[in-house]
């Protein structure tokens, strides 16, 4: 895949998006971790530990864009992708983060790097589906997000919390990354490119419905709420 292509290009900017509304949760653990250290030692184990954890996730995400090449495992990818897209769009606000404040910088380093890699999955899974196997892609985009994690998290929830679209822009991109998975299977790869209208069909039906779900999901709970009160 050329650099300068648009295919590596689109699937770049997919990455950053996914990295974009996957990191809150992350960045709180990492803010939770290390909220009882002195003021020096907090902006180190921020660093060093968000750079850890995405060493980590780096490592992570290559062993799975390898697993992805073992037939039919690319269409259960896609299938859980849908998941995490349609939980992402539905999940609650005030979720609780269990993290233990640390009490020393190793401490912290270790809650950060272990918490990111277990929180982190639904992450790794996007980036891999969306790189199609290129190594520079996942590289690229873990890199883009060690800033996005350190500098800009805070930022970018206040933006979710005034714009709720932005959730549904990145669940989009990742029911897209899905649908292009699915797409992307060896055993339904040529099925799919003699009928090219069916996938246009399929990635419409694929993101249309999980936003819709999603949506329909949201309405509900919020007619129920304002119900109950």
């Amino acid at each position: 895949m050329d650099i300068f292509s648009t295919q590596f290009l689109s699937a770049l900017i997919a990455i950053v998006i996914i990295d974009l509304v996957l990191a809150g949760d992350n960045a709180i653990v990492i803010a939770l971790a290390a909220r009882n250290l002195p003021p020096d030692l907090k902006k180190r184990a921020i660093i060093w530990g968000t750079v850890g954890a995405i060493v980590v996730r780096t490592a992570m995400t290559l062993v799975v864009v390898w697993l992805l090449k073992i037939p039919g495992l690319m269409i259960a990818g896609g299938l859980l992708l849908f998941w995490i897209a349609y939980r992402l769009l539905t999940e609650q606000d005030g979720d609780d983060h269990a993290v233990t404040p640390a009490q020393s910088f190793w401490d912290a380093m270790k809650t950060i790097v272990i918490a990111d890699a277990v929180m982190g999955l639904d992450n790794v899974l996007a980036v891999a589906g969306a790189a199609s196997g290129n190594a520079l892609l996942v590289v690229l985009g873990l890199l883009i997000s060690i800033p996005i994690v350190i500098w800009g998290s805070t930022l970018i929830l206040k933006w979710i919390e005034r714009y709720p679209a932005i959730i549904y822009i990145g669940g989009a991109v990742l029911a897209w990354t899905a649908a292009k998975m699915v797409t992307s299977e060896p055993f339904a790869k040529d099925w799919f490119s003699a009928r090219p209208v069916l996938v246009w069909v399929f990635y419409a039906l694929a993101i249309g419905g999980t936003l819709g779900i999603a949506m329909l999901v949201n309405r509900r709970r919020a007619l129920s709420t304002a119900t109950a009160t």
